[in-house]
């Protein structure tokens, strides 16, 4: 892991780099997003997405305390952006782990690796020992990604609200313990 001037972190990999979004990513992050399977497959998404949305999304990242509610652009070697993982409170005050990459990027292990780094970084460097993650239940790809980096279910399933889809869909509950 490497510092940036800006003291935000940025995690490498060997295909990919985590590191704090920039206005300049608006455009790439707007079209990755602006996919109805893509957004509907997270909570705070709305589908279409456009540009606006992308740079609202980016100037609240801006206004967080990335000491707090770190967030990070997934950069692949090659393709650039790709995606955008992060961490933030739920309703209960714990910390959650959430992420989402572009279609394009899906079934060629980019997004176990990102969240793998992100958890050993969020373990040796952040202080974290315990996290939640949730995908929803007709999501089995997002569980296996959180299997993969160490995540065990909790057994309980809750209902979550997807802007995208516009209603409440069955939340698999999963905990990573450091």
């Amino acid at each position: 892991m490497t510092i940036p001037d800006d003291g935000s972190p940025v995690i490498a990999t060997p295909r990919l780099r985590l590191r704090a979004p920039r206005a300049a990513d608006a455009p790439r992050i707007a079209a990755l997003a602006n996919d109805a399977d893509v957004a509907r497959m997270t909570t705070r998404m709305p589908h279409p997405y456009g540009l606006a949305d992308a740079e609202t999304f980016l100037e609240a990242c801006g206004l967080k305390d990335g000491a707090q509610e770190p967030v990070f652009a997934i950069e692949h070697d090659q393709a650039g952006v790709v995606g955008m993982l992060g961490f933030h409170q739920d309703d209960a005050g714990r910390m959650e782990l959430g992420y989402w990459l572009g279609r394009p990027y899906w079934g060629q292990g980019l997004a176990t690796e990102a969240a793998s780094a992100a958890l050993v970084w969020a373990g040796q460097d952040w202080k974290r020992r315990y996290l939640l993650a949730g995908h929803f239940a007709d999501n089995p790809a997002s569980g296996q990604v959180l299997c993969k980096t160490g995540f065990l279910y909790t057994g309980d399933v809750v209902l979550r609200h997807s802007l995208a889809r516009g209603a409440p869909a069955p939340t698999r509950m999963m905990v990573w313990l450091a």
